[in-house]
C-alpha cells in the first residue's frame, strides 16, 4: 500500500512541476511581428524580373518571411493600386536591423 502512496504522491508532484514548466515556456514566447508592405510600381513586369527575386533573397537573409504578396483585391470602394507584400518577422529590431542594411538601402 505504502508503494502505491509514494509513486501516486510522485506522479503528482511531477505534473505540479511540468505545470509550472509548459506556463514558463509560454510565458517566454514573443508575438511575431508582421510587416506589411505597398509597393506601388509603374512597371510591374521590370519589378517582378529585376526587384523582386533580390528582395525577397534578402528578406529571407535578414531572417523575415515572407507570408503573402500578390495584387490585393478590394471588396468594397476602388481597389488599390499597389501590390501588397506581408511579412514575418520574430522582433522588431530584426526589421529595424533590415532596413538600415546597406542591400535594402541600394533597392528602396
Amino acid at each position: 500500500m505504502r508503494k502505491y502512496l509514494t509513486v501516486a504522491s510522485a506522479m503528482a508532484v511531477g505534473m505540479v512541476i511540468g505545470g509550472f514548466a509548459v506556463q514558463g515556456l509560454h510565458a517566454q514566447t514573443k508575438p511575431p511581428i508582421y510587416y506589411v508592405a505597398e509597393i506601388d510600381t509603374a512597371q510591374l513586369d521590370t519589378y517582378m524580373k529585376d526587384y523582386a527575386p533580390k528582395a525577397q533573397a534578402a528578406i529571407k537573409a535578414a531572417g523575415g518571411k515572407i507570408l503573402a504578396g500578390g495584387t490585393a483585391k478590394s471588396v468594397e470602394g476602388d481597389p488599390p493600386k499597389a501590390r501588397t507584400v506581408i511579412q514575418v518577422w520574430e522582433s522588431e529590431e530584426q526589421i529595424q536591423k533590415w532596413r538600415s542594411s546597406p542591400e535594402y538601402k541600394k533597392r528602396s
